[in-house]
């Protein structure tokens, strides 16, 4: 056994060995996406954002199975195991380059459609205490943020104009004192929640996506190995033909 197959099973083996792992992270990553998606789904209204997430779950489920596929068609050098193993490859493959894509185009789509679905959920905030609102407030005291743009962005809306108050989800953490009055503002967080959240759900999908990047650099490798293994084989059965 030259070195050339030696190398390349140690690749595969290698790569058989990490599906588990690879595929039970992937799946980490594409629900945290969804995570963050559904916390703060009042304010995204396309959904085409999951996309690269459901691709990332779809692969992760896939590859436990395949891992095990891997590993058989290796040791053994089965020509038909190890065609199936490269097309399984070659197909994840695939799938990890559109979900990379995807998450490189919809990463570009989000700014403009999270400014025009904020400013009319935050225009139609009615209090506390009514269900249409909690996202308002849950988003403004997870991310310590106020108004669309700024603080400034509730002087546009019917609430500021009934109460003349910024909503209590605007106030700083574990201030008792703050009102909601803009001559508080050192009480209140005052940077614009849009920008945080465009910040939040870049974050994830720059996580996302250099996860992918690096499972993908591993299976084009897995391919190249495939191959090796494959024409080695075929050539020493051919040599042993030969002086058979």
């Amino acid at each position: 056994m030259d070195c050339g197959i030696i190398t390349s099973k140690t690749v595969l083996l290698f790569l058989s060995l990490i599906f588990w792992a690879a595929g039970a992270f992937m799946a980490y990553v594409g629900s945290l996406v969804i995570k963050t998606y559904n916390n703060f789904d009042s304010f995204i209204q396309d959904r085409y954002t999951l996309i690269p997430a459901v691709i990332i779950i779809g692969i992760s489920v896939v590859m436990f199975f395949f891992g095990i596929v891997g590993c058989c068609s290796t040791l053994r050098e089965s020509k038909v195991g190890l065609s199936c193993f490269f097309f399984i490859i070659m197909v994840i493959f695939a799938a990890e380059v559109a979900a990379l894509v995807c998450a490189f185009i919809f990463r570009g789509r989000i700014n403009q459609d999270l400014d025009r679905s904020m400013t009319d959920v935050f225009a139609k905030y009615d209090g506390p205490d009514t269900e249409s609102s909690k996202g308002v407030d849950y988003l403004q005291s997870t991310l310590q943020c106020c108004g669309v743009k700024n603080y400034t962005s509730w002087t546009n809306t019917t609430w500021f104009a009934k109460n003349n108050t910024v909503p209590l989800s605007c106030c700083k953490r574990n201030v008792t004192a703050c009102t909601g009055r803009l001559d508080q503002l050192n009480l209140l967080n005052t940077e614009p929640c849009e920008d945080k959240l465009v910040q939040l759900i870049h974050e994830s999908l720059t996580y996302a996506m250099l996860v992918v990047l690096g499972f993908a650099i591993i299976k084009f490798f897995g391919m190249l190995s495939v191959c090796v293994i494959t024409c080695r084989s075929s050539r020493r059965n051919g040599y042993e033909a030969l002086y058979a």
